[in-house]
């Protein structure tokens, strides 16, 4: 073939390649690019993490890192003096191809970074010592594809949490009060946790509360694998669990929801009353939605209307426009129209930060 007839050729081909492309749903593009290319290895997964090295962690109270960030107006707290701690999980910010996500890869480090522990470990850090371990993570089809690979890497990640935790447990010292955070893929390491490290031991009495936002916790699950952690009912309840997924009111399920389906009744506690009763709660009430990851640390009050919980999930009646970059857009389009997955901490920021402060005040005072 001549050269002309072939750079013909490859135009045609291009084209077509383009249109193909853009007739493709979105969706489609990213678990073709997530989707692990084999499966799950055993003998092969990434390095496990050390914690006894700092570098295994993306926040420690004793260093300045992602867990620092505070938004205007509020007090900048120096976290060695903090009376309490804060185990945080964080979400999903791999995407690749492999199973389980590396924990010396700079560009997931970054984004664990800035696009998780930045702006869901930060709440806390008004009353806590935040600390963050790095996990080797699950891909994120192990959700969105149920199957016995994705079991696999959950344990790997699971591994690496437990791992953490104890850390965790020796380096803060005996006794004292902790929160666990978590969302997303966190969360459910973080709700196996629970189960499994802290209800039924001392940890328990040392618990305030844990926040386990966009995963799939359910009363009913609680109470058969934790009896004695139960859902928080009132702002100012100890040892208890919290947990919401936000959705819009019209929200029609995309075939991208993170989380494997139970039958049961997931958790829903509303985070502008701090009630589970089903309440509408006005809008009055969020103190400020923060989103630090635009580099903006003002709370922007408004932005959240109306909320009611409703068959388990946070019904969320208005959202304003949000500061999101591109690859941001891209996640929410991905994720579906009103599915608020990707920023329910950053909604309700301020009145995490205020919540968690008051337990802990609430905790230390009845300790007295």
């Amino acid at each position: 073939m001549k050269k002309p007839a072939r750079i013909a050729l490859k135009v045609v081909l291009g084209a077509f390649a383009v249109g193909v492309l853009a007739a493709l749903n979105i969706g489609t593009l990213v678990r073709l690019a997530m989707a692990p290319g084999a499966p799950f290895d055993a003998a092969a997964p990434p390095p496990a993490p050390d914690y006894a090295d700092p570098r295994s962690w993306s926040a420690l109270p004793e260093r300045d890192d992602a867990g620092d960030l505070w938004p205007t107006g509020a007090p900048a707290v120096d976290q060695r003096r903090a009376a309490a701690d804060v185990f945080y999980v964080h979400s999903t910010s791999y995407v690749g191809r492999s199973w389980n996500a590396p924990t010396d890869d700079p560009a997931v480090n970054e984004a664990t970074d800035r696009g998780a522990t930045g702006i869901q470990a930060t709440p806390f850090n008004g009353c806590c010592a935040v600390y963050a371990p790095r996990y080797r993570q699950a891909n994120g089809m192990a959700f969105t594809r149920p199957s016995a690979d994705g079991d696999r890497a959950f344990d790997v990640a699971y591994g690496d949490v437990r791992r953490a935790f104890d850390a965790f447990n020796a380096r803060r010292g005996a006794g004292r009060p902790f929160l666990l955070a978590a969302h997303s893929q966190g969360a459910v390491m973080a709700d196996r946790l629970l189960h499994d490290a802290i209800s039924g031991t001392p940890l328990r009495d040392q618990l305030v509360a844990a926040y386990l936002v966009g995963g799939a916790i359910t009363v009913d699950g609680l109470r058969e694998r934790a009896p004695d952690i139960p859902a928080c009912r009132a702002p100012d309840d100890l040892r208890c669990v919290v947990a919401w997924n936000a959705r819009g009111a019209g929200y029609a399920p995309s075939d991208f929801e993170m989380h494997r389906p139970d039958p049961r009744e997931r958790l829903c506690t509303n985070p502008l009353s701090w009630r589970t009763d089903g309440a509408l709660a006005p809008a009055a009430l969020n103190l400020g939605a923060v989103f630090l990851e635009s580099g903006d640390r003002a709370p922007r009050l408004g932005l959240v209307g109306d909320a009611r919980c409703v068959d388990g999930t946070l019904v969320l009646h208005h959202v304003g426009a949000t500061p999101r970059d591109l690859p941001s857009r891209i996640l929410d389009r991905v994720m579906g129209d009103g599915n608020y997955h990707p920023i329910e901490y950053q909604l309700f920021f301020m009145n995490i930060r205020e919540n968690a402060a008051a337990r802990v005040a609430a905790f230390l005072s009845a300790a007295r």
